[in-house]
């Protein structure tokens, strides 16, 4: 599990993964979102591997994606981005989990996004139906749990 790519060059989930702390984690995570959505396939490296996204690049952030087998009427969107926004203290071994930023995309870009800072409103120009509004913000609630000394 050793992985010789830097946390400072990579942002998907799975480029990160370099414990069994960490993969446990990560696997906790996406057997979360599964639970609310087994449909939805994981994908923990939803980045390309290229100079232009590599530019984008933050590492403080965990990203990974669900992807639903085709379009989801209730959460208006095709696959679900999920950053997770860690903390970067130099002192601590394990950061935690700062915040959550989820996305809802398709193949047109974002319809709907949902920060876990401030009141935790949902924006966007295509909304999810209220029941999996309040699936979202169990699922990231939840993260909190997961990731207090999650990833090392």
């Amino acid at each position: 599990m050793n992985n010789p790519r830097s946390r400072e060059i990579w942002m998907n989930a799975a480029d990160q993964v370099n414990s069994l702390d960490s993969a446990y984690s990560l696997a906790s995570a996406v057997t979360l979102v599964r639970k609310h959505f087994p449909a939805a396939s994981a994908n923990l490296a939803p980045w390309r591997d290229d100079a232009e996204t590599r530019r984008w690049c933050e590492k403080e952030t965990l990203d990974l994606a669900f992807h639903f087998p085709g379009w989801s009427p209730k959460l208006q969107c095709r696959s679900l981005l999920i950053q997770l926004r860690l903390s970067d203290e130099q002192n601590t071994k394990k950061p935690h989990l700062l915040g959550v930023v989820m996305r809802g995309m398709t193949y047109e870009g974002e319809r709907w996004r949902l920060a876990t800072i401030g009141d935790w409103q949902i924006t966007g120009t295509y909304l999810p139906q209220p029941d999996q509004i309040a699936k979202l913000n169990e699922i990231c609630r939840d993260m909190f749990t997961l990731f207090p000394l999650a990833i090392s």
